[in-house]
């Protein structure tokens, strides 16, 4: 029999085990209710559950620190910007990156997403059947991220392995022991600094109108990005432009399968599809937690954090806590106030918010249009990945077109 999680007397919480990761909302629930804040088991480190908690960490850099230590910087030798810099650092290079994933920028984008969501689904749709992950959830979001970066298509699997290497090294090394994967991190590291020096050497010779070509022009008081700084927010774009939407779409496609009545509604009424977004966002919560690092001595419900300890935000919790959201336990198209916090907030709150949000409703919008009915595969089970919440095996089927 599996232990209770979270521990009922210590409150110490397995945020790796399995079932938590398919079906997380009872374990939020009893954190929030009984240790708002508690520890993660294998790290000791703090874990910060309530939304108003949650918001107020988001909200003060200068206490909960986006600056990890270099050691936890995922294969990195620098600092990831401008996730892992906090103000005023921060800011000044948020402001020449912002306006590259401005919701106008991104709407332009959105007629070939929805093109080549359809031709995805042309090559499954007469089968009856996919594998919603491999199929669609990937190929989708990453297509238009790599066009955006101005990458080849056909590189994909490469920018997959680079990614996966990173945030679910795993998968790749085949061992679930900790040096071995950090080892993993490290070599993958240092493969996409290398395929990013080449990619840059590349572009100064021949100028392109994408964003790399945007980074080797963009400037900062006057003086453009180094080479290192090119790197670190290559590192970053392209693990976060391959990873949360794929995630994001698996979850939503998943919780539709499971819930046929909010399906159907969906596929009846696509006006809904922008809502159905934001609150499947705030259910399902694939980023569902982030780090930070403490900067000074804290004390929250009686719970003492110390200055230098990692601490967890737990975001899915977060977004459930009836303190905040009416009915939170209730999954509503239409709830009118949803400041969920998938996206962060405060200062790192994620710069491809709008992209994200254009990707997830035409996605949505074209597969109810053309697959109104499906459900998943009768025998089969959905697998689901820790950290970032991917459903990295989703087997859906339904009734072929005539």
């Amino acid at each position: 029999m599996a232990p209770e999680n979270p521990n009922p007397e210590t409150g110490e919480v397995f945020l790796f085990d399995p079932e938590f990761v398919r079906c997380p909302h009872a374990v939020y629930q009893r954190l929030r209710e009984d240790f708002p804040v508690t520890r993660a088991t294998l790290t000791n480190s703090p874990v910060i559950s309530r939304y108003e908690d949650v918001m107020w960490a988001l909200r003060h850099p200068e206490i909960f620190s986006s600056a990890m230590d270099l050691q936890m910087a995922l294969g990195t030798e620098r600092p990831m910007i401008p996730q892992q810099i906090d103000p005023p650092a921060q800011t000044r290079y948020r402001r020449i990156l912002d306006p590259c994933f401005s919701r106008r920028r991104m709407l332009g984008i959105q007629a070939d997403v929805r093109r080549h969501a359809n031709e995805l689904i042309d090559a499954f749709i007469d089968a009856g059947e996919c594998e919603f992950d491999h199929d669609f959830a990937i190929p989708l979001p990453c297509t238009a991220f790599l066009s955006l970066m101005g990458l080849p298509h056909e590189e994909l699997e490469t920018f997959l392995e680079f990614k996966d290497g990173i945030i679910r090294p795993h998968l790749r090394s085949g061992s679930m022991d900790m040096e071995v994967n950090k080892d993993y991190r490290v070599a993958t590291g240092r493969r996409i600094y290398a395929y990013f020096e080449n990619v840059i050497e590349e572009r100064r010779k021949h100028p392109t109108d994408d964003l790399v070509g945007y980074l080797l022009e963009a400037e900062i008081d006057g003086e453009k990005l180094s080479q290192n700084e090119i790197l670190d927010v290559s590192f970053l774009l392209i693990l976060a432009g391959l990873d949360t939407v794929t995630a994001t779409l698996g979850c939503n496609i998943a919780f539709l399968a499971n819930n046929p009545e909010h399906r159907r509604r969906l596929a009846e009424k696509p006006a809904l599809t922008p809502g159905a977004v934001e609150e499947l966002l705030r259910w399902e919560t694939p980023v569902m937690a982030v780090p930070r690092l403490a900067k000074q001595d804290v004390s929250l419900h009686g719970f003492d954090i110390a200055a230098g300890e990692l601490v967890t935000l737990l975001l899915g919790a977060a977004n459930l806590d009836r303190a905040e959201f009416s009915d939170a336990a209730e999954v509503d198209f239409e709830r009118e106030r949803n400041r969920h916090l998938a996206f962060g907030a405060g200062a790192h709150r994620c710069l491809g918010s709008h992209l994200a949000r254009i990707e997830l409703e035409t996605a949505l919008e074209e597969w109810h249009r053309r697959i109104p009915e499906y459900r998943i595969k009768p025998g089969e089970i959905p697998r689901y990945s820790p950290g970032i919440r991917e459903v990295q095996y989703l087997p859906l089927v339904w009734d072929a077109p005539a």
